[in-house]
């Protein structure tokens, strides 16, 4: 397990190239982050949802612990004078979360892949039983999708931070990673997503907002990798 870290950026217009270039080259000098990811909208098909507009950005950040953290949140103030101009006024939040990877048949990581964010950002009944439905269950069901290269689950954690941008405090996150948007549609229209929709209605009872977004996505090497 490790410490992920997201900031995510709603509202705002499409990022620049010149402004990517210039976040990548920040996100490599924060000092102790293991891996650093850079998130932007990518366009695929889901048979099931259209949780319509992604976010504009999502930057995510791992540590191998909540020490490493601590010990960069005065240089990841720097990141504050440096939301890019492309983004224009946007909503910017943070959280930091426990992050667990899972198994996949043909692991591999990339310089640049395609996500699937998906955000649970309600409450459940009894918090232990969907955790563990998740990833016991649901993780498994993901395992078989064709293609997929990557599975991660982030859980909340309590947490304190410097940063000025407003905290959440999503239930759970998970993330599914394949080479392109082609290899991503491809699971999504696999009958393995007609598994997950019959998974997910076996769920411990919960509400709110569920959300699930395509992106690109960039691994920036960092200077504590």
């Amino acid at each position: 397990m490790t410490i992920a870290w997201f900031a995510t950026f709603r509202h705002g217009g499409a990022v620049s190239a010149q402004d990517l270039a210039r976040l990548a080259s920040l996100l490599r000098r924060v000092q102790s982050a293991t891996r650093a990811l850079i998130h932007t909208p990518a366009q695929t098909h889901d048979p099931y949802l259209d949780d319509g507009r992604p976010p504009a950005l999502v930057l995510q950040l791992y540590f191998r612990d909540a020490a490493g953290l601590d010990a960069v949140q005065e240089h990841l103030q720097a990141l504050v004078p440096e939301v890019p101009a492309s983004l224009g006024g946007a909503l910017v939040t943070q959280q930091i979360m426990l992050a667990r990877a899972f198994s996949v048949p043909e692991p591999r990581v990339m310089a640049q892949s395609c996500s699937y964010l998906v955000s649970y950002e309600g409450e459940a009944e009894d918090l232990d039983a969907w955790v563990a439905h998740y990833t016991e269950h649901h993780t498994a069901v993901m395992a078989r999708f064709p293609g997929i290269r990557e599975i991660e689950v982030c859980t909340r954690v309590d947490w304190r931070g410097t940063l000025p941008w407003p905290h959440v405090n999503r239930m759970l996150r998970n993330k599914v990673v394949f080479d392109d948007p082609a290899g991503l549609t491809a699971a999504l229209n696999s009958p393995v997503r007609h598994e997950m929709r019959a998974d997910f209605a076996l769920f411990p009872k919960f509400a709110g907002p569920v959300t699930h977004f395509p992106m690109h996505t960039v691994n920036v090497a960092s200077s504590g990798g």
